[in-house]
Order: C-alpha cells, then sequence, then structure tokens
C-alpha cells in the first residue's frame, strides 16, 4: 500500500490544491483565493527557513562526522528524510560512491555514511529522498 501512495501522492496534492482553490473562490470569491494562496506561500517559507536552518548548522561541522553513531543508529527509523537525518546528525553525510556505483537500474537512490571518533560508522541508504535501509559497523575489539 505504501507504493501505492507513493504514487498517487505526485497527484493527489495538486489535486487537493486545486479543490481548495475552487472551495476558497465559491465560498469568497477573490478574497478567498488571495488567502489560499498567501497561505500556501506562508507554508513555503517555513519550509524554506527550517531547510536553511539545518543546512546552517550542518554547514559548520565536518562532512560524515557524527558525535555518537550509536545513538544515530538508535535515532533512525525507516521513512525519515534526509533532510531529517541531516538535522539529527548536524552534519551532511559523506555519500558512499561504491555503493552508489552498484546503483545502476534505480538512478534516485543514495548512499551517504556517518562517523564518529572510535572509527564507528552508520550507512544510510535513501531511495526518493526517505530512508529505506541503514546499518550501523562498529571496529573489530582488540
Amino acid at each position: 500500500m505504501n507504493s501505492f501512495l507513493g504514487k498517487t501522492e505526485k497527484y493527489l496534492y495538486p489535486l487537493l490544491g486545486i479543490g481548495l482553490l475552487v472551495f476558497a473562490y465559491r465560498s469568497y470569491e477573490w478574497m478567498g483565493i488571495a488567502f489560499v494562496i498567501s497561505g500556501g506561500v506562508m507554508w513555503a517559507l517555513l519550509h524554506l527557513s527550517r531547510t536553511l536552518q539545518v543546512f546552517k548548522k550542518a554547514a559548520n561541522r565536518p562532512i560524515g562526522y557524527v558525535d555518537s553513531a550509536v545513538m544515530l543508529n538508535a535515532k533512525l527509523k525507516k521513512g525519515m528524510s534526509l533532510l531529517h537525518v541531516i538535522a539529527l546528525t548536524k552534519s551532511l553525510g559523506q555519500q558512499d560512491a561504491i555503493k552508489g556505483a552498484e546503483n545502476t537500474e534505480n538512478k534516485e537512490k543514495e548512499v551517504f555514511s556517518w562517523r564518529d571518533g572510535s572509527d564507528s560508522f552508520v550507512i544510510c541508504e535513501f531511495e526518493n529522498g526517505k530512508l529505506r535501509h541503514f546499518q550501523m559497523t562498529r571496529p573489530a575489539q582488540d
């Protein structure tokens, strides 16, 4: 069912937006349309502001570094967006070129990794911007 929602989502939201505009016009005419458009612009600005704040915090940290890979692994859930994972780590992920090169049939698949000070690392695989698989690896103990 999740794949069904993913395929219809790109049509559902525009149809809901058009339906909302029609309802606003029939209820309040041009004032209703102005209200709906201003609400949409406000939502877009809030989303942009959040995205910029996440990237501003991530810009001050080394790429692919996280304070604790164990804590990151505990907080990760399948279906999280890449922006949410970057907000958790406060760092951009190191893009994994080896795993990415294996991906020939699906261009929307990306692999990132984050390391901590003890060389533990978490590899996250994103498909269409959503976390599909993650795995933590710890260094061998002596």
